[in-house]
C-alpha cells in the first residue's frame, strides 16, 4: 500500500530530497494526491519568492533560469526550479527535462531541479505547476524559478503562479511587438534581451522600451528592459538584483498581498470550474436524467441551453458532484 501524503510531505518538510520528488509525482499524476498535497501545503506557504521565466522558443530561458539560480545560491537563498517541458506522446512525461541545462546544480543539496510535462496545457503551464510551486514554498525554498515550455504568445499562465514574471527575448525576435499586444506585456515585470552580444540587441531593446511607453501604468510601475548574455553571465547579476528590489517594493507598497490575493480568487474559480467539468462528465456517463435529457436535445424535442438548465435542476450534476 503506497505511503500516505501526509507521511512523505513531513519527511519532504524535514529535508529528504527524495520525499520532495515523490511528493511531486505524486502530485502530478493523481488529482487525489494533488489536491492533499495542496491542503498540507497551504498553511505553510507564502514565503517564497516566485519568479517564472517565460517567452518563445530558443531565447535561452533555462540558461537565464540556471545562472539566476546561481545567483541566488551566492545570496544565501535556497532554490527550487520548475522546468515546464514538452509531454512525450508515449509516457506522458516530459520529453527533454531541462534539468540537463542545470548540470552544476546537481551536487547543491540547496537546489532541487525538477521537470514538469505540460501535459496538454496551452498557456505554457501544466495544471500541476501550482501545486508543485506551492509544495517547493511550503518546504522552504526562498526562491523558486518557474521556466515554462517555449510556446510562444501564449505563455500567458505565468502570471497565475508567479510573483515577478520575466520575459525573455532574443534579439532576432522580430515578432516581439506582436507578442506584447498579444498579452506579454500585460504580464511582464521585466524584460530580459538575452544574447545581447548579438547584432540588432539594443534595436530590440529600444523597440521594447517604445511599446512599453504606451503603458498606461505609471512609469515607476512599468517594466524595465534588461539586456543579458546568460551563457556568459553578463547582466544577470543586475537582473537578478534588479528582481530582489522590485519584490520588495511590491511587498512594502502592499502590490504583492494583492497580487497573490488576486492568484488565489482565480485558483478557487479555477478549482470549481474543474470540478464542474468532472461532474458533467460523470453525469452525462452515468445519470439516466442526463442521458434522457440529451435523447431530447438529439431528437430536437429540447434546446441545449434549456437542458443544461434542467440538469441543474433536477439535482444529476449535484448528485455527481457528490460522488466525487
Amino acid at each position: 500500500m503506497p505511503d500516505p501524503i501526509s507521511r512523505i510531505f513531513r519527511r519532504a518538510v524535514a529535508g529528504d530530497r527524495r520525499a520532495l520528488a515523490r511528493l511531486l509525482t505524486r502530485a502530478e499524476r493523481s488529482e487525489s494526491d494533488l489536491g492533499d498535497a495542496m491542503r498540507l501545503a497551504r498553511p505553510m506557504s507564502g514565503r517564497a519568492a516566485v519568479v517564472g521565466v517565460t517567452g518563445p522558443p530558443g531565447a535561452g530561458k533555462s540558461t537565464l533560469a540556471d545562472c539566476l539560480a546561481a545567483a541566488a545560491r551566492a545570496d544565501g537563498k535556497t532554490v527550487g526550479i520548475l522546468a515546464v517541458d514538452p509531454t512525450s506522446p508515449f509516457s506522458g512525461g516530459a520529453v527533454l527535462g531541462d534539468r540537463i541545462r542545470m548540470q552544476r546544480h546537481h551536487l547543491d543539496p540547496d537546489v532541487f531541479v525538477r521537470s514538469l510535462a505540460t501535459r496538454g496545457a496551452g498557456g505554457g503551464l501544466s495544471n500541476a505547476a501550482a501545486a508543485a510551486v506551492r509544495i517547493m514554498d511550503a518546504v522552504g525554498k526562498d526562491v523558486i524559478l518557474i521556466e515554462t515550455v517555449g510556446v510562444g504568445q501564449t505563455e500567458l499562465d505565468v502570471m497565475d503562479v508567479a510573483d515577478f514574471s520575466l520575459v525573455v527575448l532574443v534579439p532576432e525576435a522580430g515578432d516581439a511587438v506582436q507578442a506584447m499586444k498579444a498579452g506579454l506585456l500585460e504580464i511582464a515585470d521585466a524584460f530580459a534581451i538575452n544574447k545581447a552580444d548579438r547584432d540588432g540587441a539594443e534595436r530590440m531593446a529600444a523597440a521594447v522600451r517604445g511599446v512599453i511607453a504606451l503603458d498606461p501604468r505609471p512609469p515607476e510601475r512599468r517594466p524595465a528592459v534588461l539586456l543579458t548574455q546568460a551563457l556568459d553571465g553578463v547582466g544577470v547579476d543586475a537582473l537578478y538584483s534588479h528582481i530582489q528590489a522590485a519584490l520588495a517594493d511590491a511587498a512594502e507598497s502592499g502590490r504583492l498581498a494583492r497580487r497573490r490575493a488576486e492568484r488565489e480568487r482565480r485558483e478557487a474559480a479555477r478549482q470549481v470550474s474543474a470540478s464542474f467539468s468532472a461532474a458533467l462528465r460523470t453525469a452525462l456517463a452515468d445519470d439516466p436524467r442526463a442521458a434522457a435529457l440529451l435523447g431530447r436535445v438529439s431528437r430536437g424535442e429540447l434546446d441545449a441551453r434549456a437542458a443544461a438548465r434542467q440538469m441543474l435542476a433536477d439535482g444529476a450534476l449535484a448528485a455527481a458532484l457528490d460522488a466525487e
